[in-house]
């Protein structure tokens, strides 16, 4: 599995549906941030979008307003799914380059909504599949349960999650630690994993790595620090802290360890929301960041800019987007461009 920063063919998302669970009250924000967010992609690469039915595609259409000369680069494919999380009910992509000649395959895990907190997900479930046709890419299914949101790779065969989502039992109660890592091993490519404990307040999905620790380069980390002791997320965020030092004792080429702030709470209506810079993604020439108007959202950008020098580091409001409990990584999935030998060009 490349790293986020490899280049991308493209970005994946699914166009929000008004019937579906996930921002009840917020729709003209939710598509202002869509289109906020396309327009952004769009003009670094391709974007593709699953929708719900053609209708779903003209209102996608009508609401993203983009110029002519980036009206291409967007593409629309009638893949309903319930909620429009594509980073966890999306495929993931693997490079097979031991192959005489090099292909894209799909890894199609399979998806039970954060342990069947949210059914129906059977459409969600048959996305991964919808993609591998027509896209015409081979598909292989582990017969296990995988958020794309609950890893992350550094593209050399490290993989960065929590306990508290990869060995929920509300995921895979029969598989054993070890199979996971056999399972992650066998269709990711992995050769090692770095556990974490637990994920942040208000993140339903039982702890997604990709709202506390991410990688930006092969070698470097970033993983959000919340200073306020009496704050819940101060605890669970100093042990993680503590696991990714403990794992680079004794090792010859540690892993470079880089802090980022958390914002203060965000809370809307009562409800203390998975506000986190962490949940950035990485395109090609740019890397958009969650912002909450807080003060920390200057901060963050800066130290982003500082890891990732060669692309542009934006960050975009979502104080709405946040409501449904996850930002602009959850709502992504990357292509990779299948970059042949040229020998086979």
């Amino acid at each position: 599995m490349p790293a986020e920063w490899a280049p991308h063919q493209g970005t994946w998302l699914t166009w929000p549906r008004e019937a579906g669970v996930s921002f009840p009250g917020r729709f003209p924000q939710i598509y202002e941030a869509y289109r906020l967010l396309t327009l952004h992609l769009a003009t670094n690469e391709s974007v593709y979008i699953n929708v719900w039915d053609k209708e779903m595609e003209q209102e996608a259409r009508s609401i993203l307003r983009l110029d002519p000369s980036l009206r291409e680069r967007v593409q629309f494919f009638p893949h309903p799914s319930y909620e429009s999380w594509c980073r966890d009910h999306g495929p993931i992509f693997v490079l097979n380059c031991q192959t005489e000649i090099p292909e894209k395959v799909i890894i199609d895990w399979d998806y039970n909504a954060w342990g069947n907190k949210y059914p129906p997900f059977d459409l969600d479930n048959a996305v991964p599949k919808r993609i591998a046709d027509v896209r015409g890419l081979k598909r292989f299914q582990p017969k296990m349960i995988l958020e794309g949101g609950s890893i992350d790779v550094n593209g050399q065969g490290l993989l960065l999650a929590t306990e508290s989502c990869l060995l929920n039992p509300n995921r895979n109660p029969h598989l054993s630690r070890q199979d996971i890592k056999q399972a992650l091993s066998n269709y990711l490519g992995i050769t090692e994993i770095l556990w974490l404990g637990d994920g942040i307040i208000g993140d339903d999905t039982d702890g997604h790595v990709d709202n506390i620790t991410r990688f930006v380069s092969a070698d470097t980390a970033v993983t959000v620090i919340e200073p306020d002791p009496l704050d819940e997320n101060y605890q669970p965020l100093r042990d993680n802290l503590k696991r990714l030092h403990a794992f680079n004792k004794g090792r010859v080429n540690p892993l470079r360890i880089v802090e980022l702030p958390m914002p203060q709470p965000v809370i809307q209506e009562g409800i203390r929301l998975p506000a986190s810079y962490a949940n950035f993604y990485i395109a090609n020439g740019l890397v958009v960041v969650p912002t909450f108007d807080d003060p920390n959202d200057a901060v963050a950008l800066k130290t982003l800019q500082m890891l990732i020098p060669d692309r542009q580091v934006v960050g975009l409001d979502s104080k709405d987007l946040i409501w449904g409990l996850g930002s602009f990584h959850c709502i992504t999935q990357q292509e990779p461009l299948l970059e042949r030998r040229r020998d086979h060009l």
